[in-house]
């Protein structure tokens, strides 16, 4: 698995690579301008006209290198040094004086001369500020950047785009928006948190040589979940196998007012491969549902003004009968409901998800939540998580990641925190970046969707992480892969979801 970094994680990955590994910073430097080289190559043409903006840190001295071999492959390619050549320090010095001694010519920085000149380039390179940044832009950059943003020119950043906080968050006026960012070694976490993502454009990573010891010295444990994750933990069916052997669930689901929710989460769960599905409903709504969901069988609640009319739900349900259960879509957030959530906390032993309503009256029962023996899974969104803390979705949004591992530890819960690059965080810290989705399934039940596929995959994989990062990443896949072989981001549907989930299964499982 691919491992995403803080800013200062990157810093002493780097510090301990040329300090105890033994190699030299100007090696390094040179292994990633040479890296970015055989990266651009395919999106550069010997028509282009280059330039290179090199500023005064390490993220300068790779802009050195990049020029240097660009230019021994024959492109056009001025590079302009926005810094005097008395700040140019360490391996950016070193890699300075190669450039010249190579034969090659830097311009010196005016804001009248590059005024003019930028304009005439069809490619900009951005090497001028690297992860360091802090605070708000000062001059030039704070004019320069602006500039270069208003630009018809293919932008492309190295690293990171010029201005951005390395770590994400809202705390920047402005920044290079790059169409093409090549991030060297390991990701940044702000490449996966809005708005700092939206900078970046397309990511390409690109290894400049760091042996994998280095990262010991990192405490954080944050990857990537990718397509080769899912081969390599998705299970296996068993030619000696019945349905008992894929797990026996239970949703709780539904209200006069959602009874699609019911639809939907049943309808996922037995799609992603549940052995035995029984949906939990209200008596009032049994005849819509069960004409809507041949496969499952039900446990007829009784109901009261169309919701769940319960007083011990734990006998009435037998819950301890179930492999996995899941709670939430569609119940509904009146008062009487939050017993029913307590309820389920104390006597499910299995694996339980709570999603959507579930979560709304989690909110008085955390106490209780810390003290649950067996695995919880929670599913909120950024309201949904803003209301578990007690914070402002602002707050949520600019420390997703910090957050998400806080709330995980505290609670002793797998935290599946929704949104572009939906997260995974284990209760030992752990956290997955799921790297599939669009905009398309941004409409109600697709939440209800993905809780049946929780449910099923819980139930199937050894591993609840494994679980559910696959579960995750095939809701983003199938979600992709409907925009791109049968409608639009506009026109897809939940229920589109489960009709094509086996589409994106087959796309992995068969290679």
């Amino acid at each position: 698995m691919m491992r995403v970094v803080s800013g200062e994680e990157m810093r002493q990955i780097d510090r301990f690579t040329m300090k105890e590994i033994g190699l030299a910073g100007e090696v390094l430097m040179e292994n990633a301008g040479r890296a970015v080289v055989a990266s651009l190559t395919s999106k550069l043409s010997m028509g282009d006209k280059i330039t290179v903006l090199i500023g005064s840190g390490n993220n300068g001295g790779d802009g050195f290198v990049i020029a240097r071999g660009l230019l021994e492959l024959g492109y056009f390619v001025d590079v302009w040094l926005i810094p005097s050549k008395n700040r140019i320090k360490g391996e950016a010095l070193y890699h300075m004086n190669v450039f010249e001694r190579s034969g090659f010519q830097l311009q010196q920085y005016s804001e009248k001369a590059l005024v003019s000149c930028l304009p005439t380039y069809t490619v900009i390179i951005d090497t001028l500020l690297g992860t360091g940044v802090e605070g708000p832009l000062r001059s030039p950059y704070k004019e320069i950047i602006p500039m270069i943003n208003r630009l018809s020119a293919k932008i492309i950043s190295v690293d990171i785009p010029s201005g951005l906080p390395s770590d994400g968050g809202m705390n920047f006026e402005d920044a290079v928006r790059a169409e093409n960012t090549v991030t060297l070694h390991l990701p940044k976490i702000g490449a996966y948190t809005y708005p700092s993502a939206d900078y970046y454009g397309q990511l390409d990573i690109v290894d400049i040589g760091i042996p994998d010891k280095s990262h010991e010295v990192i405490k954080s444990n944050c990857f990537l979940w990718k397509e080769n994750d899912v081969k390599r933990t998705l299970p296996v069916r068993m030619e000696n196998s019945h349905k008992g052997t894929y797990g026996k669930a239970m949703i709780l689901a539904g209200s006069r007012e959602m009874t699609g929710a019911a639809i939907l989460a049943a309808k996922s769960c037995h799609r992603a491969g549940s052995g035995l599905v029984t949906l939990a409903i209200p008596e009032e709504i049994h005849p819509i549902v069960a004409s809507n969901v041949i496969e499952a069988t039900f446990s007829i609640c009784p109901s009261k003004d169309g919701s769940f009319h319960l007083n011990d739900c734990a006998s009435l349900l037998s819950l301890s009968e179930y492999n996995g259960v899941g709670v939430g879509p569609g119940i509904g957030r009146k008062s009487s409901l939050e017993p029913v959530i307590a309820d389920f906390l104390e006597n499910t032993q299995c694996p339980l998800v709570i999603d959507a309503d579930g979560l709304y009256h989690l909110h008085a029962l955390l106490p209780q939540l810390k003290s649950r023996q067996g695995e919880t899974i929670l599913t909120p969104h950024t309201g949904e998580m803003a209301r578990l803390l007690g914070c402002q979705v602002k707050d949520v949004e600019e420390n997703r990641f910090s957050l998400s591992k806080q709330f995980a530890k505290e609670y002793g819960v797998f935290l599946i925190l929704k949104g572009p690059y939906t997260i995974v965080t284990t209760p030992d810290e752990r956290q997955f970046i799921n790297t599939t989705g669009t905009p398309a399934p941004a409409k109600g039940g697709s939440g209800d969707v993905l809780t049946g596929m929780i449910l099923a995959f819980i139930m199937q994989h050894t591993s609840i992480q494994e679980a559910l990062s696959n579960a995750v990443y095939f809701h983003g896949k199938t979600a992709e892969l409907l925009v791109e072989k049968e409608g639009t981001e506009f026109d897809i549907l939940s229920s589109d979801l489960i009709q094509f989930l086996p589409k994106a299964l087959r796309t992995v499982v068969n290679g």
